[in-house]
């Protein structure tokens, strides 16, 4: 059976479960061969797993600088080229602004902003040089970035300043690499999420908490916030990872070949904020 990302080969952070588990299998059954990176090595054994044979894995905390690069070298060490990064690797450390410490803000601008723009900093030259090749043989071939971003970087939120502003930074760098890649057919863009079902938005008692650099950071929130959080919904519930998937399956595709810079909001119709 023809997948219609047949002879695609693709990098997704944050790969371990969750969104980033759900597109990593997403793109793999669609016929792409999938690098898939995320910090919890265990973890990362499932994903593998599911992949069944069409992709690889990556162990590695985007933060150390040396990890981007060695990701990329690895998609052209096994496939021998790279056409599609997803950059959704992340997680949240909130606290309301006037308490919140230069590490909780220094900490999301790293996984969110630092990290994206060192794995595409590191795939620059894969994709450009791809893509000079083909125009020079006189074809359009279209490659694809997509940043995983959040309408909390869109619309802001409360408790989530440091978030916010990263993935309002986020936002940024999708916008200004889409004018300076465009003319090499790289489409780059944003899918903006709203509340999806993962351990980041679990019941703050049962989400457990992530190490680093040897401090717990609770996650999850509280019950009383997910429930008024699904009431703002119009589709009236949190998305699936498999659903949120979808929307940063659709900017892979060949029908999305011309949307370009832009920030697709994936939110079941949520659009609350300041502005539009």
């Amino acid at each position: 059976m023809t997948g219609v990302l047949d002879g695609r080969v693709a990098v997704v952070t944050g790969a371990a479960r969750g969104i980033g588990q759900a597109t990593a299998v997403l793109l793999a059954e669609h016929g792409a061969r999938v690098v898939a990176s995320d910090l919890d090595a265990g973890a990362l054994d499932q994903t593998r797993d599911l992949l069944d044979g069409r992709g690889t894995t990556v162990a590695a905390d985007l933060t150390d600088a040396d990890a981007p690069p060695r990701i990329v070298a690895r998609a052209v060490e096994e496939y021998g080229q790279l056409d599609i990064v997803v950059n959704n690797a992340g997680y949240t450390w909130d606290g309301i602004f006037h308490k919140m410490s230069d590490e909780q803000l220094t900490a999301m601008l790293d996984i969110h902003l630092v990290a994206p723009f060192r794995l595409l900093r590191a795939a620059a030259p894969v994709l450009r040089e791809a893509a000079k090749r083909d125009a020079a043989e006189g074809r359009e071939v279209f490659r694809k970035v997509v940043n995983v971003v959040s309408i909390s970087g869109t619309m802001g939120n409360v408790g989530q300043a440091n978030y916010s502003a990263a993935k309002s930074a986020l936002v940024g760098l999708t916008k200004t690499l889409a004018k300076e890649w465009g003319p090499l057919k790289i489409n780059v863009n944003a899918a903006a999420f709203g509340f999806v079902e993962t351990r980041l938005t679990a019941e703050t008692s049962a989400a457990g908490t992530l190490d680093r650099g040897g401090r717990k950071i609770q996650l999850g929130i509280p019950a009383q916030v997910r429930a008024q959080a699904a009431a703002r919904i119009p589709l009236g519930r949190a998305a699936t990872p498999a659903e949120a998937a979808g929307g940063i399956f659709l900017l892979c595709t060949p029908w999305s070949n011309f949307v370009h810079g832009q920030v697709i909001t994936v939110a079941g119709g949520q659009a609350e904020g300041m502005s539009c």
